[in-house]
């Protein structure tokens, strides 16, 4: 990783993960590589797990819906309703899982995208709020950990070949 800062911790009391990723890229292309569907299936997934956008909306109110396709062909999706924007430095997300028909899995997490740079490295927090703690558990036995960190590792791979 190039020494860049990631750190991953997990509140269960408070029902929160926390996340700060760097990345050595401009917070441009780092902010458009988290709200383009062409770049997000390019990378948001872990392998060998692969990311499908079937429509992505990016406006306060709008939404991305997607799945996460194993290697057999399974079908896992999501929806992030985004709520809040401010270009370049912020968009807030409620994310839920959901069936093929767009019909959500409550309960759901409140997303928290912050982005900002320094010295070339753009900096990415993310907090995530667990509606419930059955979800977080959900979440951590689904192996959320790994996979973002493999996500995150796809991520900074992707935006070497784009700087």
């Amino acid at each position: 990783m190039n020494n860049l800062l990631f750190d991953f911790n997990i509140d269960k009391a408070a029902k929160t993960v926390y996340i700060t990723r760097e990345f050595a890229a401009c917070q441009s292309l780092v902010w458009d590589a988290f709200t383009k569907a062409e770049l997000l299936d390019q990378w948001s997934a872990p392998a060998p797990m692969r990311a499908k956008t079937r429509f992505m909306n990016f406006e306060e109110g709008g939404r991305r819906f997607y799945a996460m396709i194993s290697p057999d062909g399974q079908e896992h999706w999501s929806i992030h309703q985004f709520t809040s924007i401010t270009p370049k430095t912020n968009f807030k997300t409620y994310n839920t899982f959901s069936d093929e028909h767009e019909n959500p899995q409550l309960p759901g997490s409140d997303w928290d995208y912050t982005f900002s740079e320094q010295n070339g490295k753009t900096t990415v927090s993310i907090t995530i709020y667990n509606e419930s703690r059955d979800r977080l558990e959900r979440m951590i036995e689904l192996g959320f950990n790994a996979g973002m960190t493999a996500t995150l590792q796809n991520l900074e791979e992707l935006l070497a070949t784009l700087s």
